[in-house]
């Protein structure tokens, strides 16, 4: 019996082995060496998928930027449903002289069903008091509760969620204002701009599991437990909660709804080029240091990667995406015909100089990339793929910055993104 079993035992050590050789081969050290990037070749924006050219806006309009539309819908941030017909809107509190007078505060809770114990999104609205029409707006996600973009006592305290726990942690009043540093809100107003802010936990939580606690679980069919393959994950149902925003303020009397600017930093900026890449109504995009995912070239070997994304944070895109991971060269779209699919609406793509791991010069070739679809509509895009000097923005239809600093989103951000929106949402 022993010696019978002799080879068995020998068997399974050796598997046992190899498992453990396996769970400790070191993952590819991340590239910062620009010497390093290789060689690449991306999709061409303006040719179809059987090869011809797109030579007119119509061909562009009526069929290339379907086929990628679609492309991206499949292959990387999944499909997203329309907007639930019970969904309603609730004004819980308004006031027309906020802020010491400067500004009207209204705080909008969104019900994405008619059942008020499903998940409910909660819209900070800040509006400058002396306009005497309706006024353009920024609209972005926050990484916090609203009562951290600000120290007003009014706003709603938030809970929210942990990604470390995966539990809510109850909001306390010292955290008031405790983000006003990317919130340049006084700024906005006097410039003749509102802002409309949502915590993006209200719409899914950030972390793996988070979806039980979600939007997406109240679309799923009869007997459906998960996404399928080519639908939604967390940024395509972020993206969606913007859009279902939109739904909102292009109803509100006070808001120009054909002026709202979509924003967002790092994966909400992924989320920001997202939402406006599916719905037109959003006039201008402004993407804040997304990298990997967002503006930054997939297909550049610098900074993150397409496997760190899915090995990090599998939730953000659909399932199918991880078919890319180690085959980015397979992937049918690249991050420049993300942008593309804004045209030719205005956007703006910023970096900063310390944020390696997003990948500023690929962020920037991305923009380049783009800005044949835009000439092609009759815009003006980025002409050279020579990076600008820091800090020394550019301002065409497609906008684009580099700047000092790290990874965040600072004052002169913010000046830029205001300074772009006076240049083209003008009247």
């Amino acid at each position: 019996m022993k010696a019978r079993l002799e080879p068995i035992r020998f068997i399974a050590i050796a598997l046992l082995a190899l498992l453990a050789l396996a769970a400790n081969v070191q993952q590819p050290a991340t590239n910062y060496d620009e010497a390093k990037v290789g060689s690449y070749r991306l999709p061409d924006p303006l040719v179809l998928q059987n090869g011809q050219a797109v030579r007119d806006a119509a061909a562009w309009q009526g069929r290339r930027r379907q086929e990628i539309l679609e492309l991206f819908k499949t292959q990387v941030y999944g499909r997203s449903p329309a907007r639930a017909a019970d969904m309603r809107f609730e004004v819980s509190e308004m006031d027309e002289h906020a802020l010491a007078g400067a500004a009207i505060r209204k705080q909008v809770s969104v019900y994405f069903n008619s059942k008020k114990d499903t998940p409910r999104m909660d819209i900070l609205i800040y509006l400058p008091a002396a306009a005497r029409r309706p006024v353009p707006l920024f609209l972005a996600l926050g990484f916090t509760g609203n009562h951290t973009i600000h120290t007003d006592p009014v706003i709603r305290l938030k809970d929210e969620w942990s990604r470390d726990t995966k539990t809510k942690v109850a909001a306390k009043e010292s955290s008031r204002g405790s983000s006003s540093s990317s919130w340049p809100v006084e700024k906005i107003l006097a410039r003749g701009y509102g802002l409309a802010a949502i915590y993006y936990g209200d719409i899914e939580p950030d972390f793996v599991g988070g979806i039980d606690y979600g939007v997406r679980p109240l679309f799923y069919q009869p007997g459906q437990t998960a996404p399928a393959a080519d639908q939604w994950g967390a940024i395509g149902a972020w993206a969606w909660g913007l859009s279902r925003v939109m739904d909102y303020l292009a109803a509100d009397r006070n808001v120009d709804s054909s002026r709202v600017t979509v924003m967002g930093h790092s994966r909400l900026g992924k989320t920001a080029l997202w939402a406006g890449a599916q719905d037109a109504r959003f006039a201008m995009v402004i993407s804040n240091d997304s990298g990997e995912g967002g503006a930054a070239l997939s297909r550049r070997n610098f900074g993150e990667t397409i496997r760190d994304l899915n090995t990090r944070f599998p939730h953000w895109f659909c399932d199918n995406y991880k078919k890319y991971s180690d085959a980015v060269d397979r992937l049918p779209v690249d991050q420049h015909m993300l942008l593309a699919l804004v045209a030719p609406r205005p956007l703006y793509i910023a970096s900063a100089q310390d944020d390696q791991w997003a990948d500023p010069r690929g962020e920037f070739l991305s923009a380049v990339a783009a800005s044949p679809v835009y000439r092609l509509l009759g815009k003006k895009g980025i002409d050279s793929d020579r990076m600008p000097s820091v800090n020394e923005p550019i301002m065409n239809t497609i906008g684009y910055h580099i700047r000092t600093g790290k990874h965040a989103v600072t004052a002169y951000d913010w000046d830029q993104f205001l300074t772009f929106a006076d240049k083209h949402l003008a009247r």
